[in-house]
């Protein structure tokens, strides 16, 4: 069974930092972009950092430019997403998600796999 499980979520105060992971079981991510995208209450989904296969390409929101950034650990099967200096928009449930064939474009449409998501709760 094809699986992507996001782990690392919780509840920070602003300006604090949070470490997302994504592990894969039943494939190996080597091949595969990996898109992280967040959905917040009532709003659509919105991309926010993704990274070639090969770890060589990477894109983010510029939303989250400067604080996030997206890495890889191909041997390990994981993806992370460093989270730094969060703040209250940045509250919402994290996906991680995976796409042979993905762009850079953090278009949702181009992802195959998605996890189940964990809760990100930026709050004082």
């Amino acid at each position: 069974q094809l699986q992507l499980v996001e782990s690392g979520g919780g509840l920070v105060q602003p300006g604090g930092s949070l470490r997302l992971s994504c592990a894969a079981s039943g494939f190996t991510l080597d091949y595969y972009a990996i898109g992280w995208f967040r959905q917040a209450p009532g709003k659509e989904h919105e991309g926010v950092s993704c990274i070639s296969s090969s770890g060589g390409s990477t894109n983010y929101a510029d939303s989250v430019k400067g604080r996030f950034t997206i890495s890889r650990d191909n041997a390990k099967n994981t993806v992370y997403l460093q989270m730094n200096s969060l703040k209250p928009e940045d509250t919402a449930v994290y996906y991680c998600t995976a796409g042979a064939i993905a762009t850079m474009a953090l278009r949702p449409d181009e992802y195959d796999y998605w996890g189940q998501g964990t809760q990100v709760t930026v709050s004082s």
